[in-house]
């Protein structure tokens, strides 16, 4: 049996809303993503606050999240829908 159909493994990458970090311990990734950061997340980011005309600046923590994802590809030298080929 030869193989005709290679997938390619993806790993997708997201990163939650930057918010204050106190409150970022409940924060979920998307669903079907895994949460690879722990606790309040990495503080690499910043969030806004709007206060009548002004917009103040802090720093805020977010979390990282991955998905494995195979994406169907055929093997070197075959081809379409069902890999057909040589």
């Amino acid at each position: 049996q030869v193989k005709k159909q290679c997938d390619q493994k993806l790993l997708i990458r997201v990163k939650t809303k930057c918010v204050p970090c106190s409150l970022n311990l409940d924060t979920q990734c998307p669903a079907g993503y895994t949460k690879i950061t722990n606790g309040t997340g990495t503080p690499d980011c910043r969030y806004y606050l709007e206060i009548k005309t002004y917009t103040l600046s802090f720093p805020g923590c977010r979390h990282r999240c991955v998905k494995e994802f195979e994406q169907p590809e055929c093997c070197q030298g075959y081809w379409g829908p069902d890999c057909m080929g040589k």
